[in-house]
């Protein structure tokens, strides 16, 4: 039977402990994403959005409630399942994209299937086929330094779904971007989660990007303060790009463990071979 949900958390918290301070990051949150739904994941600095991320991502080990995605249990697996796991089903699109700078677009995007054990080919005109899909068939072999900033997130989003995820997440995707640009990538993202019924989720300072998002998730305090699913309302949160119409929280530090850091590639050169 098919399951309604692709992504789906129970009561989920992280808590830390900092010199006998117990800090709640995350607040026995409980969240459901379906297949083709894309969700924006919103809150001031210190909501516990890139730790509640760093968890969905598998970087981080939840200290209680359940985590699944396709009905597998991710708190049940040991490390080595976690990482398999991740690479096969999970794509991940960071702020600042860390593609490999001496790998071309099509490697950096290539990289990902041979992490997979999909070499070839087949797997070669995929990693075309999705870069020509988000107009980038002229730069296939250009350098990450060769690119702009647009077209380096592109490349990002290209490596994140062709290894066709199950979910897929991004931290902060416009934040270097102009405003045309980050339009573009997020109208992009949004258009390949639907058409790849694929569970996706947006952590955005940039209230503007949340008109193309099926629903905004609002986190405050490491709780879900509220979630908005009516296209009205979300769409007259986007009219502002500052958290002005958001209730404030006291400044806790979030950035307890930087998922960019995390999820980096640490590849050799071996791989930028065909």
């Amino acid at each position: 039977m098919k399951r309604k949900y692709i992504l789906e958390t129970k009561d989920v918290t992280k808590t830390y402990d900092s010199n006998g301070l117990v800090i709640n990051a995350v607040d026995e949150v409980t969240l459901h994403v379906k297949a083709g739904e894309f969700v924006g994941l919103v809150g001031p600095s210190g909501s516990g959005k890139t730790t509640m991320l760093a968890m969905l991502a598998t970087l981080l080990r939840e200290t209680g409630g359940s985590l699944l995605i396709d009905g597998q249990d991710l708190g049940a697996m040991s490390d080595k399942e976690r990482t398999k796991f991740r690479r096969e089903r999970i794509g991940f699109t960071f702020q600042s994209n860390n593609l490999v700078p001496y790998l071309t677009a099509l490697e950096n995007v290539e990289v990902m299937l041979k992490l997979n054990k999909k070499n070839g080919r087949k797997s070669r005109e995929k990693a075309i086929a999705m870069l020509t899909r988000l107009g980038l068939e002229d730069r296939l072999d250009s350098l990450p330094g060769q690119l702009s900033g647009g077209q380096q997130q592109r490349v990002a989003i290209a490596r994140s779904l062709i290894h066709d995820p199950s979910v897929v997440l991004a931290d902060e995707p416009t934040a270097s971007l102009d405003t045309e640009r980050a339009n573009q990538v997020v109208q992009i993202f949004a258009d390949l989660i639907h058409e790849g019924q694929r569970a996706g989720i947006m952590v955005t300072h940039d209230l503007r990007m949340c008109k193309y998002v099926d629903k905004v998730v609002q986190m405050v305090d490491g709780k879900i303060a509220r979630v908005i699913t009516d296209q009205d309302e979300i769409n007259l949160l986007a009219g502002t790009s500052e958290f002005d119409k958001l209730p404030k929280q006291s400044p806790v530090e979030e950035e307890l463990l930087p998922v960019n850091t995390l999820f980096k590639p640490n590849l050799s050169p071996a791989l930028a071979g065909n």
